[in-house]
């Protein structure tokens, strides 16, 4: 059991946060709470700002934190090779969450955590989440259907990586993040895209060359602009429409015209089955 935190800590920590509900609001997830799991949360949470290239966590580390990104800012969860690659698994945005949203406090990590859209977030310690959750069963509702769409894209990621071609798994990954930013100029340069996609600078440039050929994309010095979202959809395996669709089924998720994720379904007030498990 964690001691509990004096008094008037967590009254300073929410203090010092600019408008805790503005701040709420640029993550589906914790904006998808239920206003009394939010005021559970509020008092416990802490601002932080991060740079391209900064580290949430490393693999072996114990997680101290949950961390939710807001707005624009994207994290990927990456695993290193022996070669000295680190091929991207996940990749979370400000519909979800980093971190052991579903252990029982801290445990060591294993993957690697890195900052890829620079930008700010909320965290928590994981054991005040964890104390939290025993006391919310909409706020364990939410984290387990969350969970389970992590796993879901990590598997099909998986999957995606073993058997598609790189053109195809460059357009999943350029749609992904455009879902998340709903824009259509990503900053993302191509050494960053190379390595998250496991594969060498020159080959990802030969790719992308290709794509912009076909009128899919302009690439930009540090950013690669969709020139025309259908026909990268085309391009794109089914990986990408298969995560997408498990949003919806498990989290309630909602896209724009666009495409753009901008909302999930509000958790329950009570624990329910899943609607669908992976």
């Amino acid at each position: 059991m964690v001691a509990p935190e004096p008094p008037d800590t967590a009254l300073r920590r929410s203090a010092m946060l600019p408008d805790v509900d503005a701040l709420l609001s640029g993550n589906l997830l914790l904006g998808a709470l239920r206003l009394p799991d939010q005021a559970l949360i509020k008092p416990h949470l802490e601002l932080r700002e991060y740079r391209r290239g900064d580290v949430l966590f490393d693999a072996g580390e114990n997680v101290g934190h949950i961390t939710f990104p807001l707005g624009p800012c994207v994290a990927a969860l990456l695993i290193g090779l022996q070669d000295g690659r680190a091929v991207e698994t996940a990749t979370v945005g400000h519909e979800g969450a980093v971190g052991g949203v579903v252990s029982q406090g801290s445990l060591p990590a294993f993957s690697r955590a890195v900052v890829q859209i620079p930008g700010s977030v909320l965290r928590i310690e994981a054991a005040v989440l964890q104390q939290i959750k025993q006391t919310s069963p909409g706020l364990r509702n939410l984290i387990t259907r969350y969970s389970d769409c992590l796993l879901a894209q990590v598997l099909q990621s998986v999957a995606c990586n073993a058997s598609h071609t790189i053109e195809a798994r460059c357009a999943r990954w350029l749609l992904g993040l455009q879902d998340r930013l709903g824009s259509d100029v990503l900053p993302v340069t191509h050494e960053v895209l190379a390595e998250l996609l496991g594969v060498q600078r020159s080959y990802l440039t030969r790719t992308l060359r290709t794509l912009q050929q076909q009128g899919l994309i302009q690439v930009r010095r540090g950013r690669i602009i969709i020139q025309s979202r259908p026909a990268v959809e085309a391009t794109a395996c089914e990986c990408h429409g298969a995560v997408k669709r498990h949003f919806e089924t498990v989290l309630g998720a909602v896209y724009n015209a666009s495409g753009t994720l901008v909302s999930l379904r509000p958790a329950p007030a009570c624990d329910k089955p899943l609607p669908q498990a992976v």
